[in-house]
């Protein structure tokens, strides 16, 4: 690992699915040769960016997309992250032993080398997002990833309502957080209502930037997504990816209904300056958070 700048140009990939591996494969590498082309050196893309989001249902012959992790995909990412020069995260469905999946982000550094991978910790279980069904929590910490450009906090979408799992990467010393993702409308829920969730989406994330003096990015899919089993109604996956700096500033977003490359500058020297004028780290009470380690405190 080479020494990081202190600013690094971040591009995230905001997609829908194309309807094939194959499909999803040829959109994303020429976002990602774009991106580079404009200068981006950090690329980020979706969740599960090779297919369709499969866990609308609960089907045992949808374990057929996993695969093995190093293999094909963190092959073709390495190539191109090596010839391109740049670090991407990639999200991929792994295949770990017959029976054992993960829900899994990958990092590619520059010189194309698998620097790393993340293991989703929190594993929702929703209409419609029925990923317990598919994938077993991660067993690797919430460590930061060495690349090129800096040390990455890198988590998966549901992990971005838990305050613990970024807190956990900034003291680790991550240099950002990095979040693939794939959330959306049910499209039975009122106007007001999904408002109400994007919203929320994206306060509770720059509440992590903030609460950690570190930036952050988010990068959802976009699109409709139907029900392959008929009994729901599909997703409309929100889209909104952003970036957002350690007081929570946004600096970069996407819309709600089209693909994107959103791209942003992020300033790591601002991590020293931002924690200087709100030192919570310093002020952190660890000598009284030891219930956070219960699930819930009996009698409150």
């Amino acid at each position: 690992m080479t020494t990081p700048s202190s600013t690094c140009q971040l591009a995230l990939i905001q997609d829908c699915d194309h309807g094939s591996r194959a499909a999803n494969q040829v959109a994303h590498e020429w976002a990602i040769r774009a991106a580079a082309a404009a200068g981006s050196q950090l690329m980020l893309l979706q969740e599960l960016h090779t297919g369709a989001y499969f866990c609308q249902q609960e089907q045992t012959s949808e374990f057929d997309r996993a695969e093995p992790i190093p293999g094909p995909s963190t092959a073709w990412l390495g190539a191109l992250a090596a010839e391109l020069g740049v670090v991407i995260v990639g999200s991929l469905f792994e295949r770990r032993a017959a029976g054992l999946y993960h829900n899994t982000a990958v990092v590619l550094d520059s010189d194309g080398r698998l620097a790393g991978r993340y293991r989703k910790l929190h594993i929702p279980d929703d209409p419609g997002f029925y990923e317990k069904f598919y994938f077993t929590p991660g067993d690797l910490d919430c460590s930061p990833i060495p690349t090129s450009v800096g040390r990455l906090g890198v988590l998966v979408c549901w992990d971005q309502w838990f305050p613990e799992a970024a807190r956990l990467m900034a003291l680790g010393g991550a240099d950002l957080l990095l979040y693939p993702t794939a959330i959306g409308w049910d499209r039975r829920d009122t106007a007001d209502e999904q408002r109400r969730q994007l919203d929320a989406w994206i306060t509770v994330q720059r509440g992590h930037a903030i609460a950690n003096g570190l930036p952050l990015a988010a990068c959802n899919r976009v699109g409709y997504e139907s029900d392959p089993s008929g009994a729901g109604e599909g997703i409309d996956f929100w889209g909104n990816s952003f970036v957002c700096g350690a007081q929570g500033e946004v600096l970069a977003t996407a819309s709600s209904d089209q693909p994107a490359i959103v791209t942003a500058t992020l300033d790591f020297a601002r991590t020293e300056h931002v924690r200087r004028l709100w030192p919570f780290l310093r002020d952190r009470r660890v000598d009284v958070y030891g219930d956070l380690t219960r699930r819930w405190r009996d009698g409150a």
